[in-house]
């Protein structure tokens, strides 16, 4: 059953806006039909039914005569406002129990506490935002980065979503006339010229594949790179991820399989994410028991892993040797980097630097070559940057995305087959409803359900 009735999104409902905890200010947010009036019958100053929207207003909440709390009530009248609904903010002091107190009181009044995601549930509905732009706000939210905040910043101002309607609308233009030849099929009349259908759909067809290709940006964007450290034992791994992350985040020490288990920490280059995590050392055999769950721990991270930083101990790894630990990673997806440590302790340069032209040399202990890797890091990511303002970061729309591209496909090999219209109209359909799933003009109680449920209880 859906998390959200139909019934209930008549009612009035309340929240704490703010994140939890004290603080110098609480935001409890009232929304509904009768928020204004609710409000209004425990705060004491100006009559906020009859106040402006937009407006805020110093008062006092009361409760049966006893003073609250002093708030500062905003107003905003139905359609101005997020939900689009008639909205109270009321800024109060950030004691957790003052903003319990005020929360009980408007449900004494008759709102009730909203479900998770709901205002912003009620904007969809409402027509304030559409599905895609009702998403970033949780993105939002959620940013950890400059780039993760402008990706959902610009999604929620509409730009990807102005480009997905703009496509949808050109398709059911065409849609449209295919249907009408239908209508007329006795007598062989032709609407949609066959040649401009096939243009537009290869045109709209480019636009597609290139917002799903900037899939993989953005999702590094959003979620951060995971980016695994690995390497023999006691080859410096521990010693380079509290370099990066200036911090002695790992335990440091000369005994070999100091590291048991993983251990992970965010490390930001140019607004970018990359989730550094430091494992066990590789080896292939050890009695101990503990640190052969950590091996395999090790693993795990591996086939998980974007970007594989490979250490190695510059001084004591021979060619041959170097070359068969590379070959652990040859299934991997992952882009090896393969970095030569302790450079300090060598006399002169051995082969085993000039096998690969792209191993970075470094001393992670004296904190040399470190520009370099992280240079080599922003590299591989601006290589796969797409050079546009809209970059997908939703696997929802990178899925809907994709199922529109297959369809239009479909379009254009049944077009050289020469096909009937009614096949043509059929996958056209197809690539307009996917499209529709992205902005919301095609929504499940179960979708809705899904989305707006992972939002916090006050958005």
């Amino acid at each position: 059953m859906s998390l959200y009735l139909k019934s209930d999104l008549n009612d009035t409902i309340c929240a704490i806006a703010t994140a939890g905890g004290v603080g110098a200010i609480g935001v409890i947010r009232i929304s509904g039909n009768n928020a204004i009036t609710i409000v209004n019958e425990v705060y004491k100053g100006k009559n906020l039914e009859l106040q402006k929207t937009h407006t805020v207003h110093l008062g006092k909440i009361i409760d049966e005569g006893t003073i609250v709390d002093e708030v500062l009530a905003t107003i905003f009248i139905s359609p101005k406002s997020y939900t689009g609904e008639n909205t109270v903010e009321l800024s109060c002091h950030g004691s957790p129990f003052i903003q319990q107190k005020i929360l009980q009181l408007m449900v004494k009044k008759g709102a009730r506490m909203a479900k998770s995601g709901e205002f912003t549930l009620r904007a969809f509905l409402n027509k304030k935002l559409d599905l895609s732009q009702a998403e970033a706000v949780a993105d939002l939210i959620a940013s950890h980065s400059e780039s993760s905040h402008q990706t959902a910043m610009n999604q929620m101002r509409g730009g990807f979503s102005l480009q997905i309607t703009s496509l949808r609308e050109r398709l059911v233009n065409f849609a449209s006339l295919i249907e009408l030849e239908l209508d007329f099929g006795e007598e062989d009349v032709e609407f949609a010229k066959r040649d401009d259908l096939q243009r537009s759909v290869r045109e709209i067809l480019t636009v597609v594949t290139d917002l799903s290709a900037s899939f993989k940006y953005g999702n590094a964007i959003k979620n951060g790179i995971p980016t695994v450290i690995v390497g023999k034992p006691n080859a410096g791994k521990s010693t380079l991820l509290n370099a990066l992350v200036h911090e002695e985040r790992a335990i440091v020490s000369d005994i070999a399989g100091t590291t048991r288990d993983t251990i992970e920490e965010a490390f930001v280059i140019d607004g970018i994410t990359f989730r550094l995590i430091d494992t066990a050392g590789i080896r292939a055999h050890t009695t101990d028991t503990i640190e052969s769950i950590g091996i395999e721990r090790t693993f795990e991270k591996i086939n998980q892993a974007s970007i594989i930083i490979y250490l190695f101990d510059a001084s004591t790894t021979t060619e041959a040797e170097l070359e068969q630990e590379l070959k652990l990673f040859e299934t991997s997806k992952a882009t090896v980097i393969a970095v030569a440590n302790k450079v300090d302790l060598l006399k002169e340069t051995p082969n085993t630097l000039q096998i690969h032209k792209d191993v970075i040399q470094m001393s992670s202990l004296q904190k040399t070559g470190l520009d370099a890797l992280t240079k080599r890091l922003k590299n591989l990511i601006d290589s796969d940057e797409i050079k546009s303002d809209v970059v997908v970061s939703n696997l929802r729309h990178y899925e809907a995305l994709m199922l529109t591209a297959e369809s239009l496909t479909s379009v254009l090999e049944s077009m050289e087959m020469q096909q009937s219209g009614e096949l043509l109209a059929f996958d056209i359909r197809k690539a307009i409803y996917h499209l529709g799933e992205i902005v919301g003009e095609i929504t499940t109680d179960d979708l809705l359900t899904n989305i707006f449920s992972k939002f916090c209880i006050g958005k």
